[in-house]
């Protein structure tokens, strides 16, 4: 035997799997999966028999009780639904809110004798109903015999009996079946599965042992009962509105929701909590990493589908999602708040849609917008990153927060603008409104990053020709200028901005940013000193198409003399604040002020045609300012955005609005401009009484009246000729 080791020849590699990877299941893991689809239901037995057949078979149940009929009473105009504030629903089944008496009607073959008769009625839900999960829940009719979910006799009248059913206020919320059992000495009997029997419970603020419960009711009726909102958009200091139809009530809609949920494979069990669904519900509802229900879309174009801007409703995109089952194209910001409103009032959590102007995209939880500049005080767009949108919309949802500390429940920010990701999945929240304003952001969810959006620091850097940065300016107050909401019961704008954080330079703020600090916000520690001139850009009000004068004021706070070496530069901004092209090259002014409290003004001239072919959605125009003062080396800085404002539309209604009779609604728009507007689109939506429609005018079309529907839908079409200005859409 030779004394030298032997080395085994490596054993050959397996093949590579090829196709796809296998599904990975249950199998091994768990008896049966867990019912995770709304949709999937069970089959239960007609007959349950308690003994073994005989030599003939089961013994026949004729002679004991039977059912005849069972009416649910779910008509708009009876009891169940104008009680639990359901009657708006466009459907044809009962709904019903948790934690609130509901009534059903049950004949029976003959009268019901309580002292011989037992029933009960049994509410499933999912494809494996089972007790201890609350997805089989059993009602009885006597004190005697009681389950989580209440039931009594309220009526007996010959043979219909009427029993009154009070479901948990914990209850899952979905769509139910219900069955009517009847137990006989050998076995029970049920009706048979009947779609006529299906019925959906909801969330109920109207109930103080709900998660979901808002005392107040003004506030119940807007964030619930509300079908038309208005978004806000624009900039700060030039608020602009949109309306929007949420439709919650609108047929489809409700099923739509529970299908949000099953495509995120939610588990039955989970969906009786508010905090668990508007977490899921904030990744499903965009499409980056789940198939969820809307593709965000900033880049200008929309080719496969529709623009952001054109949506006018979440009715379309919700049917659509559902009737398709793929991602519907496209969204920005409000269009993910607007239909995540829908979803959260549909199933009865008070929500609203919330703008926050100038919010800040945080994505390290630094709390700093870094800006750089040269050392002449030049913006160096190539080495600044970092951006600010002029407005970025959420939603507020009320629910209580029994996972965090007292005092931290009412409304919660929740997100579906996919941002940044959050357990793995592009969503955000829910994150208390209370937690945000005293710093708490280490309770779940994402507290930090909504904390950065409204409190980040705007920082200017001067980069030295060695590559190092050194802070010249902080803006503290930049960010989070402004929060909105609509106001409840009324059309204006509600300012919520102190619900979020304490007045600029107050105890309290220095505060709370400090409590931040201590859960790992990093905040710029530098305070350089302040410039003794100031540098202010006006406000205006800019029409698309407009030549405009740009007048910027330098003011002198000083007793001497001050020269600013200044440089004026505008780009066209998405309203995300990311800089598109920039059609106002840096322009050097100098600038020369004698004497203290004075000021000089600088006008540059801003021409239609340097932006107008530039120009993306939302019409931004962004101006910065930057400067040197040569005695003291100090950099000052201002910035302005300036939304273009885009033709109005004006709307006029002819007769008296009557149920059956028709209406006549003109819509004109005027061409501001000299030349054709080709490839217009137009789109129509009348809440309760028209569904969304479209048109799409290409630079073919010549005519100039146009049919459009069967319906005498006619466009007045004059976008092809220059010399006529006025168009109208007639809809009758």
């Amino acid at each position: 035997m030779s004394d030298e080791a032997t080395i085994a020849a490596p054993s050959p590699a397996p093949p590579a799997p090829t196709g796809p990877p296998p599904k990975v299941t249950n199998r091994g893991r768990a008896a049966a999966p867990a019912a995770s689809a709304n949709s999937e239901t069970s089959d239960i037995p007609e007959y349950e028999y308690f003994i073994q057949p005989g030599p003939r078979g089961y013994p026949p149940l004729t002679e004991y009780l039977d059912i005849s009929e069972v009416d649910m009473m779910k008509r708009p105009d009876e009891s169940n639904k104008i009680a639990h504030h359901t009657a708006l629903y466009h459907s044809d089944y009962l709904i019903v809110r948790r934690g609130q008496e509901f009534q059903v009607k049950i004949t029976f073959s003959r009268p019901y004798k309580p002292a011989e008769d037992k029933f009960a009625l049994e509410f499933v839900i999912g494809s494996s109903p089972q007790f201890s999960k609350g997805t089989y829940v059993p009602v009885f009719p006597t004190k005697q015999r009681q389950t989580t979910w209440e039931g009594r006799i309220t009526n007996t009248s010959d043979n219909v009996v009427t029993m009154a059913i009070t479901p948990a206020a914990n209850c899952i919320v979905g769509k139910y079946q219900m069955y009517v059992a009847v137990v006989t000495p050998y076995g029970i009997r049920r009706t048979r599965k009947e779609s006529t029997r299906d019925m959906y419970i909801l969330f109920n603020p109207w109930v103080a042992e709900d998660a979901v419960f808002l005392d107040d009711e003004t506030e119940r009726q807007e964030c619930v009962m509300t079908e038309m909102g208005i978004i806000y958009h624009g900039s700060y200091d030039d608020i602009a509105e949109r309306d929007w139809n949420y439709g919650q009530f609108n047929y489809g809609i409700l099923d739509s929701c529970l299908y949000i949920m099953d495509r995120a494979e939610m588990p039955i069990t989970n969906r009786g909590d508010p905090i668990k669904i508007v977490r899921v519900a904030s990744a499903m509802l965009n499409s980056r990493d789940d198939e969820g229900v809307l593709v965000g879309n900033w880049s200008g174009d929309y080719t496969y589908g529709v623009a952001p801007t054109s949506w006018t409703g979440s009715t379309d995109i919700l049917l659509t999602y559902n009737s398709s089952k793929m991602p519907v194209c496209y969204a920005q910001c409000w269009v993910y708040a607007a239909v995540f409103n829908t979803f959260l009032r549909c199933l009865g959590i008070p929500s609203r849609v919330v703008t926050n102007y100038y919010s800040a995209h945080d994505n390290d939880g630094n709390l700093k917008t870094d800006i750089i500049m040269d050392e002449n005080g030049k913006i160096d767009r190539n080495r600044t990153r970092d951006s600010i949108w002029n407005y970025h919309c959420w939603n507020e949802c009320y629910m209580s927060r029994p996972d965090l500390p007292p005092g931290f429940g009412g409304w919660q920010v929740v997100d579906a603008t996919p941002q940044e990701t959050s357990d793995g999945m592009y969503r955000c929240g829910p994150a208390s409104v209370q937690a945000i304003k005293h710093g708490q952001i280490c309770f779940p969810f994402d507290a930090a990053f909504v904390f950065a959006e409204i409190n980040s620091d705007v920082v200017f850097h001067s980069r030295r020709k060695d590559g190092t940065l050194e802070p010249v300016r902080v803006n503290r107050t930049h960010v989070g200028r402004l929060v909105l909401t609509k106001s409840p019961g009324d059309v204006t704008r509600r300012d919520i901005t102190d619900q979020y954080k304490f007045a600029e330079g107050s105890t309290e703020e220095r505060t709370v940013l400090e409590k931040a600090e201590e859960y790992g916000c990093k905040r710029e520690k530098s305070s350089p000193p302040a410039a003794d001139v100031d540098v202010v850009l006006p406000n205006l009000e800019i029409s698309v198409g407009d030549n405009f004068e740009l007048n910027v004021e330098f003011e002198n706070k000083s007793d001497e003399r001050r020269t600013v070496d200044a440089y004026i530069s505008g780009s066209v901004v998405y309203y995300t604040g990311v800089a598109s092209t920039e059609f106002l090259k840096y322009t050097h002014i100098k600038v020369e002020i004698f004497l203290y409290l004075t000021d000089k003004k600088e006008v540059a001239i801003v021409e239609s045609k340097k932006y107008m072919k530039r120009l993306v959605e939302q019409a931004n125009l962004h101006f910065i300012v930057t400067g040197k003062i040569r005695e003291t080396g100090l950099i000052i800085t201002a910035m302005k955005v300036v939304t273009l404002r885009n033709p109005k539309l004006i709307i006029e209604v002819s007769g008296r609005g009557k149920v059956s009779e028709e209406m006549i609604a003109t819509v004109e728009f005027t061409n501001p401009f000299s030349f054709n507007l080709e490839n217009v689109y137009i789109r129509m939506e009348g809440p309760g009484m028209m569904e969304p429609k479209s048109r799409y005018y290409s630079s073919k079309r010549k005519k100039n009246k146009t049919p459009i529907s069967k319906d005498s839908l006619y466009v007045l079409i004059c976008f092809q000729n220059p010399t006529v200005r006025t168009c109208y859409i007639v809809f009758r």
